[in-house]
């Protein structure tokens, strides 16, 4: 008797590659995780999430599979899913697969509000020749909030342009402190840098007083997710032009149409994309692809989230 082959579901954005690469003993549907679950519910083992477009009906549908074994996510982030993982469901994420692109977002969105290019640019849309001094990189300190891979690459990014890195992590290792350490580096940084995971410890981590320990004229960058950052906060130092800052997410997200972030002063806003190219769709697929490997050969598998501290 032939072995019993293993179900996977794989989202429209990685089938044409992933089913390429399918492991021996495994088959697979594709499904993007907003329409109804395929006719093989009752025997899918893994499923394979894209980074959006799952309602939350349809993963808490997850629970009622049997055999459902492993939920891989092609994001870095997990909360969107962690509430409805089953139990006994590995979780696990693509943690690794965005780091080049979100560093450099990160690089980009620095460089331009240091050198003012969104005023710039408004300027030329109104054919005004408005010339202004700004601040060069070199000299200034960054503080990562949430130095992991992305923060390593971020670094890596920064370093040649003359900038100092400071590190801070929820567990300390050389050359990274801890949260507890936060207030103070706050003071010394001419650009906060946020990647941190949304858990009930980061939610609304910068409020009012995380944002008045920051020095005056200093950038906040949110390349972590929305929730981290107290809207309303933010609004007030934005608009006494003490504080500025570039962001990839909102809360809310997406941003509604005449929400006040839209017009605050001093901020770049882009819509998510920071990890948003083909390098990291790429990436993230060579580690889906690497994780149903593992799990075809009873290996285990990495980026498991309970490892993360999610």
């Amino acid at each position: 008797m032939a072995p019993e082959m293993i179900k996977v579901w794989i989202p429209e954005a990685g089938s044409a590659t992933l089913l390429a690469a399918l492991p021996d003993g495994m088959t697979a549907d594709v499904w993007n995780g907003g329409e109804p679950l395929p006719d093989s519910a009752d025997e899918v083992e893994v499923i394979v999430l894209p980074p959006t477009g799952v309602p939350a009906e349809r993963l808490r549908e997850l629970a009622g599979l049997p055999r459902l074994r492993v939920i891989q996510l092609m994001s870095a982030g997990a909360e969107r899913a962690v509430p409805f993982a089953p139990p006994g469901v590995t979780l696990a994420t693509a943690r690794g697969g965005p780091d080049p692109s979100v560093a450099e977002w990160i690089v980009s969105v620095v460089l331009a509000q240091a050198r003012q290019l969104p005023r710039f640019m408004a300027a030329q849309q109104a054919a005004r020749w408005d010339f202004a001094f700004s601040r060069a990189l070199a000299g200034q300190t960054a503080l990562i909030v949430g130095y992991g891979s992305i923060g390593a690459a971020t670094e890596a990014l920064l370093s040649p342009f003359g900038v100092t890195v400071e590190r801070i992590a929820r567990r300390p290792r050389a050359g990274v402190s801890t949260m507890d350490d936060l207030p103070a580096a706050l003071g010394r940084a001419d650009i906060v840098i946020l990647l941190v995971p949304v858990t009930p410890a980061t939610r609304g981590l910068v409020d009012a007083r995380f944002l008045g320990l920051m020095r005056d004229h200093a950038l906040l960058v949110n390349a972590a997710r929305g929730p981290v950052v107290d809207t309303d906060a933010l609004l007030a130092e934005l608009r006494s032009g003490r504080l500025r800052a570039a962001i990839d997410v909102t809360d809310p997200e997406p941003l509604p149409d005449g929400h006040p972030l839209w017009s605050a002063p001093g901020l770049l806003i882009t819509p998510h994309v920071a990890g948003a190219t083909s390098l990291a769709l790429q990436r993230i697929q060579g580690i889906v692809r690497d994780q149903l490997a593992r799990y075809a050969a009873g290996e285990p598998l990495h980026n498991v989230v309970g490892e993360q501290g999610y």
